[in-house]
């Protein structure tokens, strides 16, 4: 058995390296006893939750248009949909930084 990252891992915490060196204010925490990145010490997003590629938390609005675009799908960790996380599965290096970025965003109110 590995403990090797998986692809959708490895962009993400790329993207994330990035995003931590324009602002400090995104930070590496935890949550569901795992990675994550948060910022302001908010919860932001985290990579490959048991395959699901990105999960990042947006507006309500937001994540329902993913879905809807069939972009995204529902974040629902033990059967509990969180309407404000959507699960990304396609590893796609621009369409996760800018959402990573929309979160910082709304995270902050802008």
């Amino acid at each position: 058995m590995t403990d090797e990252p998986s692809a959708a891992e490895t962009l993400f915490w790329a993207l994330a390296e990035a995003l931590q060196a324009d602002d400090p204010g995104v930070t590496e925490g935890t949550i569901m006893r795992g990675r994550c990145l948060r910022v302001d010490g908010e919860f932001l997003a985290l990579p490959d939750f048991k395959g699901s590629g990105m999960v990042v938390k947006l507006s309500r609005e937001r994540v329902e248009a993913l879905i809807s675009e069939g972009v995204g799908r529902p974040f629902a960790p033990a059967g509990r949909v969180f309407r404000e996380w959507v699960a990304i599965e396609k590893a796609d290096p621009e369409r996760w930084s800018a959402l990573l970025q929309e979160g910082v965003a709304l995270a902050r109110g802008r």
